[in-house]
């Protein structure tokens, strides 16, 4: 399928340690017509984004080296105009609901993984209009 020429601004940025996540989001969202990039932390996230910019990053909350919360201030403080969603499952050890922390420290969206691709759609279409 061939993607979509979208402006700049409607690029995607996914961010997640999980490559299986990245996969799927990347494919659903290119299916979608986005252009998608991704990075396996929020470290290598937020440089991807000083590159290229993207909106909104999709990011996940718990992940090694720079987490989602962390990576969410940082997008806020050098990027406060960027629409943030963050996605979390909660952790492998019992489930910890984060996703409310993220939007205090601003994350405008959130959805709770598994979550259904129809469910990603909305939330992006929605931070995008």
């Amino acid at each position: 399928m061939a993607k979509n020429t979208l402006p700049s601004q409607l690029r995607i940025l996914v961010i997640d340690d999980e490559a299986p996540v990245r996969d799927m989001l990347r494919q659903t969202l290119e299916r979608a017509g986005y252009e998608v990039a991704d990075a396996g932390d929020g470290r290598q996230g937020v440089v991807q984004l000083r590159q290229q910019p993207a909106d909104p990053p999709i990011t996940d909350i718990l992940m090694p080296e720079q987490e989602g919360i962390e990576t969410i201030r940082m997008l806020r403080k050098e990027f406060p105009q960027v629409k943030i969603l963050a996605i979390s499952g909660g952790g492998k050890k019992g489930k910890l609901d984060i996703l409310p922390i993220a939007q205090t420290f601003g994350a405008h969206y959130t959805l709770t993984k598994p979550f259904e691709r129809k469910d990603l759609l909305d939330a992006v279409s929605a931070l995008v209009s």
